[in-house]
């Protein structure tokens, strides 16, 4: 089987990227080929059957060369003009297979995702797909307002765990920040707006005064990180917080199983790949309530730092023992590859009747 992932590639590394990238190792080490394209305005040299085309008009000549039978997209955010343009676009080229999965969890309840329907463009496209594939249920039920078959219409967790390698050293700046702060506190995500970080930092005041050894780990990388930056050292606790940048994988579910808990506090929010994570291998989690968090997660209002502390708290008093993972943690990526053929079993498009609706 050959596959074409495409969609943002790491650095940084989100849930998407560490989904793509999940998909993409777990096709290769089952003897498939998978090439990936970047689809973020990063750019790499073109190497290990990674591409990072510098253009609308190299992605489409790329896509029509390479070799595949599945393209898979992984759009997140906004269902832009954009990207309708390439998942069309993908349906266009012969002998392919078009496959998207949808990551934004929070779309559905947007008023852009209220207006779903069949007779909009987005139906329209949706509809021309192979297969979707829905992080959760609320956009399993997206794509059927779209008007898209249930039979071409996945939920799949999107996550994948390989059990956190104990003899993986941690970074020594992390090793020494963790071996000074107890309770140690771990959030993981893009430096944006929407997770709410300044109320995490804010919130350390409170969380000191009950815990004076305590401290906060900041890991990612985005727009604020400046901004961030010079409101940890404007605190009188700022030896505290470590802010520490972009953080590799493996290295950070290594993290995830050395801290005391995990926190998500977010404004605007979907199913988290880090917090499936930290509840697969054990790690306690504090997150905003959203409304799709799974369960086992100790729930908080958004914008809410006194409630995060008593959390906290709860947390760390409540003395929880940790699980050991069910699973090997490859059951979501193993149902990928389940759809893939699937869909290679089916007619082609030649043969389909649903495209001409």
């Amino acid at each position: 089987m050959k596959v074409v992932q495409l969609g943002p590639y790491p650095p940084p590394h989100g849930g998407v990227q560490t989904n793509l990238v999940a998909i993409r190792e777990y096709l290769r080490r089952s003897g498939h080929t998978c090439d990936a394209v970047n689809l973020t305005r990063f750019r790499r040299e073109n190497s290990d059957g990674v591409y990072y085309p510098e253009s609308a008009g190299a992605l489409m000549r790329l896509l029509w060369r390479l070799p595949a039978d599945i393209l898979h997209l992984h759009f997140g955010g906004d269902l832009t003009p954009r990207l309708l343009g390439l998942a069309q676009f993908c349906g266009m080229i012969p002998g392919r297979r078009t496959v998207l999965t949808f990551h934004s969890g929070g779309y559905p309840g947007s008023p852009a995702g209220k207006s779903a329907a069949p007779g909009t463009l987005r139906g329209f496209v949706m509809r021309r797909l192979d297969g979707v594939i829905a992080v959760n249920q609320e956009i399993a039920a997206l794509f059927v307002r779209f008007g898209v078959p249930a039979a071409r219409i996945r939920t799949i967790l999107p996550f994948t765990v390989q059990p956190p390698d104990r003899n993986l050293p941690l970074p020594e700046r992390l090793a020494g920040f963790l071996a000074n702060h107890r309770p140690s506190l771990l959030t993981v995500g893009l430096l944006e707006p929407e997770y709410d970080l300044a109320m995490q930092i804010d919130a350390m005041e409170a969380i000191l005064r009950r815990y004076p050894d305590a401290g906060l780990v900041i890991v990612g990388a985005g727009s604020l990180e400046e901004a961030l930056r010079r409101q940890i050292e404007s605190k009188p606790y700022a030896a505290h917080i470590l802010l520490y940048g972009d953080m590799p994988h493996a290295v950070t579910l290594r993290a995830m199983l050395a801290c005391d808990m995990l926190l998500r506090t977010t404004l605007y929010d979907g199913d988290s790949v880090s917090v499936r994570e930290a509840l697969y291998i054990g790690t306690p989690v504090i997150a905003t309530d959203n409304g799709m968090r799974p369960p086992g997660v100790h729930l908080i209002p958004a914008g809410d730092p006194s409630r995060l502390c008593g959390a906290v708290a709860a947390v760390h008093e409540g003395g929880a023992i940790r699980q050991a993972p069910a699973g090997d943690g490859q059951e979501n990526v193993r149902a990928v590859l389940r759809f893939y053929e699937e869909l290679l079993d089916g007619p082609t498009r030649s043969e389909s009747q649903y495209r001409r609706g």
